[in-house]
């Protein structure tokens, strides 16, 4: 059975959030920079809108002590201030994982505290609840019990819900309650695995939304995968830097990932009658609605002697997703210098079991030869025995042999016959010899022959039974081989590189650095599976050693991640292109420093896109170019009062917007966008060649006003953030920063359908 989750959150987006996070308790914010600090993927990405005012307690090393940190934090919150607003523009998947951390951090302490006193848990007797609630709705009656009316958990089932044991341990524990039969031991997993997964998801999603991500659809999944002992992978669950070593100081939560189980034979396994699946499946679709789905990965009880492997498949189609060498990261690259793959594991069955197998079964000197041998020479042996057999028969029946020379005794007896009688007649015949020693070693023969005959028979017998075995065994390696296939795909994407961020041809991408796999947005939603695959230690090997992965589904909107984002509505007045309002305030402070610091970052590509849009149309989740290009004569209505309403409706108003984003991520992308909503304008160009450009290509006024109102942005741009730049920056460093942007926008032309206009010559700049 395949972890199908179906606990989708559907909340509505919320929009901005105030700066701090004053609904975390202050040792949930204390844990948070804890772990933030102590991941090098979530530092990287989030670590600077965590602003730390207190003392830098080091350890001898010199290192920071996190540890003294976090309690100086819990007793000083103030000392902590969290920028949610820059937090959410934020890869959605950093932040899951930042949420999920806690999540399971707080779990285990729940659980803990539950197998303590009941003063130990009364601090956490909310949480505690929730998760118990969950597990009774999943529960067998067996493990359940009345208890002055009410109805309890049976308190050996408890037990099991320590989050240090493995599954194994788990099984074994199972196995000795008399009061659950083997199908309820395995409901019962089933259920501790439901209500782990499903508090986790919940709580992840409630910190998630605190630290500012904004999700309608989020699905959060913990899974295992391995034989269940407690090997490498359980015992090395701590988060690697990027050099490799091992992170302290993150939750110690492998207990709580579970495994997909299945009930077999315990005699075969030499255990208990519950066995995890060594390839489990999670069964997910894409969100649709014109929005992307994207799906953060992150590995735990990382195994560094085998490749953790990944299988996302949709349509068919299969994406890869292989550990690195030295830290836990994923990426489509195969390549791995030691250790097992799963690719060799499937060659070396292949290439080595079963080609050696098949080649003994139908190869030249295979059993299929040896039999036709053995037929061959046992025919052979039973023609010889037919052919000795009539030769001996004939000696038997016919035993005297003649000679044309009557021997002289003959002679003489015939003499002395024709004495003794008178006119009698006396024929002399031949010499008479009964042949024993040829008729002996003639039988003999026959002997040996049916024994040579017998021996090729059992022979012919041993071969087939022999060959019968070796073909179940090879039909048993073939099973094996199309499940790893299978596992891995028929159709692997093509894929391109560059600076980490890996493109498939179906215009799908993963992001080494943030771990996010992206499916482009589309209209429709489509099933689709993530596979993990716990690597055997050799191809017909059962033991595998543990994997654990945190899987987060989130849907975004195209652009979502701009560091910058201005979309200013109804900023023009009809038929107007000049902006008086300012577009950046205050609290686009640390955006537009960030954008500062890449710009003096030479080596940092810097690329402008200005369009025009004209007419734009409402796609669900944003305003994007009509490919209808009708245009209404006015607003509907008959009175101006209805007209009027019908201009500020909201689906005609948000048409009436201006996008400006700036994207920092391997290089700097300033991509402005302008649209109209469908109402004529009788706009004309006062320059000659830009009217006719515009009727050469069937342009319409609301593309031209567009445009104008695109190049009036780009002005604006270059005044503010030349202030704005002498204002954050140093003398040296603003003049670098303004020296780039001018020159970059200095060339800068607005698209406007198929042609494009210097923005300066649109606004009529000398």
């Amino acid at each position: 059975m395949k972890y199908v989750y179906t606990l989708l959150i559907s909340l509505v987006c919320l929009t901005s959030f105030s700066q701090g996070t004053n609904d975390l308790t202050a040792e949930d914010r204390a844990y948070l920079f804890h772990i933030v600090k102590k991941s090098p993927i979530l530092d990287n990405s989030i670590g600077r809108y965590f602003e730390y005012s207190g003392p830098l307690v080091r350890l001898m090393n010199k290192e920071l002590n996190y540890d003294s940190i976090e309690s100086y934090i819990i007793n000083n919150p103030n000392a902590l201030f969290i920028r949610k607003g820059e937090i959410e523009k934020s890869p959605k998947g950093i932040i899951a994982e930042a949420a999920n951390k806690m999540a399971l951090w707080e779990l285990n302490k729940v659980l803990l505290a539950s197998r303590q006193s009941e003063n130990d848990l009364e601090r956490y007797r909310t949480q505690y609840n929730q998760f118990e609630t969950l597990l009774k709705s999943k529960l067998p009656a067996s493990a359940l019990k009345s208890e002055n009316g009410n109805t309890e958990i049976q308190k050996k089932i408890l037990a099991v819900l320590n989050p240090s044991l493995s599954f194994d341990d788990k099984a074994a524990m199972l196995a000795t309650f008399h009061f659950l039969s083997v199908e309820d031991q395995l409901v019962t997993l089933e259920a501790m695995n439901y209500a782990t997964n499903a508090y986790v998801e919940k709580r992840a999603y409630g910190i998630f939304l605190q630290l500012g991500g904004t999700a309608t659809t989020f699905k959060n999944i913990l899974i295992a995968a391995g034989d269940g002992s407690e090997t490498s992978g359980l015992l090395n669950e701590r988060e690697k830097d990027e050099n490799g070593r091992w992170n302290k100081g993150l939750p110690k939560a492998i207990g709580l990932f579970p495994y997909e189980a299945k009930i077999i034979d315990p005699s075969k396994r030499n255990k208990t009658a519950l066995e995890p699946v060594r390839m489990p499946v999670i069964d997910f679709e894409t969100v649709g609605e014109n929005k992307l789905t994207q799906l953060h990965f992150d590995v735990w009880g990382y195994n560094s002697k085998k490749q953790t492997t990944v299988v996302i498949e949709r349509n068919g189609l299969s994406y890869h997703l292989f550990g690195s060498n030295d830290t836990r990261f994923l990426s489509p690259d195969s390549t791995y210098s030691n250790g097992k793959t799963f690719q060799a594991v499937i060659n070396e069955l292949e290439k080595d079991k079963i080609a050696k197998l098949w080649d003994k079964i139908y190869g030249k000197k295979g059993y299929d030869y040896e039999i036709e041998t053995a037929k061959r020479k046992k025919d052979e042996t039973e023609k010889k025995i037919n052919e000795d057999e009539h030769k001996y028969s004939n000696m038997t029946q016919g035993t005297i042999t003649t000679s044309s020379r009557v021997p002289g005794s003959v002679k003489r007896a015939k003499k002395k016959a024709l004495k003794k009688t008178t006119g009698g007649e006396f024929n002399a015949q031949p010499k008479t010899d009964s042949d024993k020693k040829a008729r002996k070693k003639e039988q003999e023969g026959i002997i040996y022959l049916y024994g040579e005959y017998e021996r090729y028979k059992k022979i012919i017998a041993e071969l087939e039974i022999e060959k019968k075995a070796a073909i179940d065994l090879l039909a048993i390696y073939q099973r094996r081989l199309d499940n790893y296939k299978s596992a891995m795909g028929y159709h692997w994407v093509d894929f391109t590189e560059k600076d980490g961020l890996y493109t498939f041809s179906d215009s799908s991408t993963f992001d080494l650095y943030t771990q996010e796999f992206t499916f482009k947005a589309d209209t429709l939603k489509t099933p689709f599976e993530v596979r993990l695959i716990a690597i055997p230690d050799g191809p017909l090997s059962d033991n595998a050693d543990e994997v654990m992965l945190h899987v987060n589904l989130a849907d975004s909107k195209p652009g979502f991640d701009a560091r910058v984002q201005l979309n200013l509505l109804d900023q023009f007045e009809s038929n107007k292109w000049n902006l008086d309002n300012p577009l950046f305030h205050a609290s686009d402070s640390v955006s537009i420093r960030q954008f500062f610091e890449a710009l003096l970052d030479k080596k940092l590509p810097f690329e402008v896109i200005s369009r025009g849009q004209g007419v734009g149309k409402w796609n669900g989740t944003s305003v994007v170019r009509s490919a209808d290009r009708t245009e209404w004569n006015s607003y509907q209505g008959g009175t101006d009062e209805e007209r009027l309403r019908s201009k500020m409706d909201s689906s005609n108003l948000r048409l009436r917007s201006t996008q400006v984003n700036i994207f920092l991520n391997r290089g700097i992308l300033l991509e402005i966008n302008t649209f109209t909503d469908p109402v004529k304008t009788n706009l004309k160009a006062a320059n000659e060649s830009i009217q006719n450009e515009l009727n050469k290509y069937h342009l319409s006024g609301n593309d031209y006003l567009s445009a104008l109102r695109t190049a009036t942005v780009i002005q604006k741009l270059k005044t503010e953030l030349n202030v704005l730049a002498g204002t954050y920056l140093s003398r040296e460093d603003a003049k670098i920063v303004i020296d780039r942007l001018n020159k970059q926008l200095e060339g800068v032309k607005v698209s406007c359908g198929p042609t494009s206009f210097k923005w300066q010559e649109l606004l009529n700049i000398k």
